[in-house]
């Protein structure tokens, strides 16, 4: 098992418990895709010298925009692979894991 730099073990080998929709993986990339494209800009601005305010509010709202995909993934998370775990008796490690990981997410 690996780990993150956020000292939370990863799974690579691990697939979800329930499979994400393809709209939803859809909608997913596509905002990872205008973030990306956020970012890009950010460089540019700051290549270009552009006001700081200006390129503190990019940087909020790349934050922003990456936390609802955090959130999205999340809540899939905690219906999909965690209610399906407890409902197979498995659910203390996932409530951990899923402890863990909104802890780390808080932080961010």
């Amino acid at each position: 098992m690996e780990k993150d730099i956020l000292n939370i073990p990863l799974h690579p080998e691990k697939s979800p418990a329930v499979k994400r929709r393809e709209e939803e993986k859809q909608r997913l990339v596509n905002r990872l895709k205008r973030v990306e494209g956020q970012v890009r800009g950010i460089q540019r601005m700051i290549e270009d010298d552009r006001y700081c305010v200006d390129v503190l509010v990019q940087v909020s709202a790349v934050s922003a925009a990456l936390k609802k995909v955090g959130f999205t993934l999340l809540e899939h998370h905690t219906r999909g692979c965690v209610s399906q775990a407890v409902s197979e008796g498995d659910g203390d490690d996932a409530i951990e894991e899923l402890m863990k990981v909104i802890q780390q997410f808080s932080k961010s």
